[in-house]
Parts: C-alpha cells; structure tokens; sequence
C-alpha cells in the first residue's frame, strides 16, 4: 500500500505540472551562444604513483558560502592557468599531469573569484542536512521511464558517487568522488561506471508513460501517474582515463574550495545511450521558472534513481546554491536545465553544473544551509569540451 507521505509530493508536482499555462504568454528562456575561449594542453610529465588509500567521501561538506565567496579576490591569469592544469588517471594506474594554455580570455566572462579556505564568520556548525523540509525527491522506477532521455543519462560510480553521460564515452561527475584532495581514493584506478538496465522478471509488468512525460516534469502541462517498482539491475563499464583539474587538488576536502570539484571520465567503450549536452551556466534569473534539474543515485534509497528539481538561489561566479533534496551519493550529477535554441528551433537540455555538496554555516546565530552546484563556467566549458572532443575548433560556442 502506498505511503501517506507519498501523496504530498505527487500532489506538489502535480501542481509544477500545470504552472507553466499561467506563463504561457511569456517569451521562450532561450540559450544565448556565447564565444569562449581556448584551453589548451600544453606539456604533460609523469607523476608518482598514486596510493588509493582512502574511500571516497560522499557526504562532503563546505563551510565557505556565498558572501565568503563573494568576498575572494578574483584569480590572475596565471592562477587560472594553474586551477586549469589538470592530472590524469590512467586504467593502469600511471599519473600525468598537464600544463595549459588560455587564448581568448575576456576576463568579463571568466570564472571565478578565488576559493577560500574557508575561514568565515563560525561558531560552530551542526549536523549536515541535505533534505530542506518536506523531502520533494521522485524515486523514478519502471523500465521505460528508466530507460528514457533525460532520465537515462545519470549513471552510478564505483566509488558511489553519481555522474553523467556528456559524450559517447564521457561521464561528467564531481572531483571529490575520485580524489579526496589529496590522493585519488581507493577504487579509482579501476573505477567502474554503471548504467542501471531492466532486470527481466515476468512477474513485474512494465509501465508505460506519455512519450512527453519528461516535458511535463520540467514545465509543460499533462498527467502523472504515480510509478510502481520494477526490478533494476547495474551493467558496469571501466573508465580508461579520469582527468581533475588541479584548483581541487590541494588539501583535504574540507579545506579546499568548491570550485573546482568537477572531473571527467572517459570509458573503454562506448556507453551506446544518447547523452546530454553541455552548456555555460547561465545566470539564474534566466532560467526557466529559475529551476534546475537533476538525477542520482542517493544512498537512502539503494538501487533507485532519484530525480528533483527545485529553484536556483544565490550564485557566484562558479557556484549556483540551491535547496534541491539531495542525500549522499548524489554528488556529481550534472545539474540541467531545458531551454529554446533559436539556431536550430528545437528545445535542448544542457548540463550547467555538477552536483557537490552541502554548506551549513552558523553565522550570528542564525544557521545557513545551502546545497550546492558547481557551474560551468566559459573556461571550464572549453576544458572539460577539450577533454571530450579531442581539439577546441568544436569547442568555441558555449
């Protein structure tokens, strides 16, 4: 029998269904091209051998909001060259790391202020809490809705943590779930990625949902029928490579900003779904509804992909913060949003973040909670693009 706790959140989506007819006369949010600029590899040398000591930590934690960030002095070129390096895992266990190159840099567009340590105004901060009252999260079961874009795109690590297809053979996920900071964490040398696939069982039946149901969900008006369980099972598919830029790279997890915890995952073959886009972040007031999106698998709710959606809050150059619910192992999923492209006439949804963690700061008093995204910035969207494409002829609108 379904749980009375259910009822709310069906009701509630429900009512985010049929909102958008109130705004219907409004212009279409449409994503604006922007030129970006060129992140190049330039020397790569051969680092030590990694120790893969310590497990991943999925529930980590900040202590730096957003006036603290706001407050950061902005980073020089040649500190961004540095944030930009980057350092690769090999499937053998070997390390490089990569010196770059930025051409075309407007600093006007650019990422953002400096991280800071995160020395702000603390008495003390309580007990992390990822869930912001009412728990809004969608459990989203049933072999065709799983199966179907956008919600086929979220895919599991080994570690535990989430992340995101963003190419035929590319996972968009968060740093920390491959490197603590300090070293890359036990499990990352032969890191796996798993995409949850129908277990067949004739004792379940499918179910099935309109074609546009993933439209509804994100703005569009229509029906919505609670799902019912259906059994899932992971297939699982080494990653060849793992890159992480060197701004995360720093000290431990807790010390070191937010604004790098991003890294990229190449496979050893290709996954064979359809995968999403990526996309400059754009500020959130463009957004529609000022809502983002996203999918994982949260720890509380094992086996299941979890889907939510809420308003995007305060932002900084390289952060969005956000009160979406989110539990451990949620981290690294590509935060999307669904907008017009004029060029090609066709609605498209674009990965504008990747899911981190959580804040909870006490300042005079008063306790400020956040969960936080980090954007995709014009540098960031040329370096993770270099990753994926291999050249940045592809990679110069955002």
């Amino acid at each position: 029998m379904r749980s009375r706790n259910a009822l709310p959140r069906f009701s509630s989506l429900l009512c985010l269904l049929f909102l958008p007819t109130v705004f219907s006369s409004s212009p279409r949010p449409q994503w604006i091209l922007q030129r970006v600029p060129v992140v190049l590899p330039q020397q790569t040398e051969a680092r030590p051998d990694p120790q893969f000591l310590n497990p991943a930590r999925l529930d980590v934690a900040f202590h730096c909001d957003p006036e603290c960030h706001k407050k950061a002095p902005r980073p020089s070129y040649w500190d961004l060259r540095h944030h930009l390096a980057y350092e690769t895992l090999h499937s053998n266990g070997e390390l490089t790391e990569t010196a770059i190159g930025i051409y075309g840099y407007n600093p006007s567009l650019s990422t953002s202020p400096a991280y800071s340590t995160g020395k702000t105004e603390q008495t003390h901060v309580r007990r992390k809490r990822q869930i912001f009252g009412h728990d809004g999260r969608f459990s989203i079961v049933g072999q065709n809705f799983l199966l179907q874009f956008p919600f086929s795109v979220a895919v599991k690590l080994s570690t535990g943590c989430s992340g995101t297809l963003v190419g035929d053979r590319h996972v968009l996920t968060a740093a920390h779930c491959v490197h603590d900071g300090k070293n890359y964490v036990k499990g990352a040398q032969k890191l796996r990625v798993g995409f949850l696939k129908p277990k067949l069982d004739a004792r379940h039946s499918p179910i099935f949902f309109p074609s546009n149901f993933t439209n509804h969900v994100e703005g569009g008006p229509g029906q919505y029928a609670p799902p019912i369980s259906d059994k899932m099972k992971f297939q699982w598919i080494r990653a060849r490579r793992t890159h992480v830029p060197k701004g995360w790279i720093k000290g431990t997890a807790n010390d070191i900003g937010m604004d790098y915890d991003y890294a990229l995952l190449e496979l050893k073959k290709p996954h064979k779904r359809r995968h999403m886009k990526l996309g400059v972040s754009p500020p959130a007031q463009r957004l529609p509804g000022r809502r983002v999106h996203f999918s994982g698998f949260d720890n509380d709710r094992l086996g299941q992909l979890v889907y939510r959606f809420c308003r995007a809050g305060e932002e900084t150059s390289d952060l969005l913060y956000q009160h979406c619910d989110a539990q451990p192992g949620a981290s690294g999923s590509g935060v999307y949003a669904r907008m017009w492209n004029g060029r090609r006439r066709r609605w498209e949804r674009k990965v504008i973040g990747v899911f981190s963690g959580h804040q909870s700061v006490e300042r005079q008093g008063a306790s400020h909670e956040f969960n936080v995204a980090v954007r995709i910035t014009p540098l960031k969207y040329a370096q993770i693009c270099y990753w994926i494409k291999g050249n940045f002829v592809d990679c110069r609108e955002g």
